[in-house]
């Protein structure tokens, strides 16, 4: 796997291959790759996860491109699986990202240090369990974009790990990413409101716009990229997850 070429297209992914040892195999990422801060100079950029650069994708001669389900788009996928072998990953749960990260350890022949990372990743999760055994259920919105309003609901990540971290999504009815109405959150009862960091940008004046809708409840912010980039960056989300139960 020496010379494999590899394009990614999902940010989470792309940390994922550098701590599984495969940072020289990398040729192109998108815009958004920005874990480890260092690829965005030294790889070729081919765009974002949305909308990418076909001809950049082309000359670069990948192996193989990886992509996901939810980050980018079905056009997307075909387009690049006529350049290259394409793999579509799909994470709803823990269980699917350390299948993922096993498979790659085998396609990428990086099998031990894909042992030792979901070895790591289990040993966390584990130690977590542990922590929240005792902590009381909590219902939460958790909102990822402003006008229109839109929520994390059932059949997501952030769903799975909201139910890991003892939280009750309040929308877990709903299915993926609903459109809501803010007067819709004065009709649950909510003990936390969180606003994510991303994709929406939300900042601390955002707390603002629920202070007629959510009067009981905190409003909070919260680092989106713990909630929702899989792979690698979970090693740092279970603390982060043990500091927000504290304050809730």
């Amino acid at each position: 796997m020496k010379n494999l070429k590899i394009i990614s297209l999902v940010p989470s992914l792309t940390e994922l291959l550098v701590t599984l040892g495969l940072e020289k195999n990398i040729v192109g990422v998108t815009k958004f790759c920005i874990h480890p801060n260092n690829l965005k100079k030294e790889k070729v950029i081919v765009g974002g996860t949305k909308n990418i650069h076909l001809e950049k994708i082309r000359a670069l001669q990948p192996d193989i491109i990886l992509c996901n389900k939810e980050e980018n788009t079905k056009e997307i996928v075909k387009n690049c699986s006529l350049i290259a072998t394409t793999h579509v990953s799909d994470i709803c749960t823990i269980k699917d990202i350390l299948a993922l990260i096993s498979y790659y350890g085998t396609l990428f022949s990086c099998e031990e240090k894909a042992y030792i990372l979901t070895k790591e990743l289990q040993d966390k999760i584990k130690n977590f369990k542990h922590f929240i055994e005792d902590k009381p259920n909590l219902k939460v919105v958790y909102f990822i974009w402003k006008n229109p309003w839109m929520v994390a609901a059932n059949h997501t990540f952030i769903n799975h790990l909201l139910e890991l971290t003892k939280l009750e999504n309040c929308y877990k009815e709903e299915n993926r990413y609903p459109e809501i109405y803010l007067e819709d959150v004065r009709t649950k009862k909510i003990d936390a409101i969180f606003l994510s960091s991303e994709p929406y940008p939300f900042k601390e004046k955002n707390k603002l716009d629920f202070k007629e809708y959510a009067i009981d409840a905190k409003v909070i912010l919260v680092n989106g990229e713990y909630f929702s980039w899989y792979g690698s960056r979970l090693l740092k989300a279970f603390d982060y997850f043990k500091e927000l139960r504290e304050y809730l």
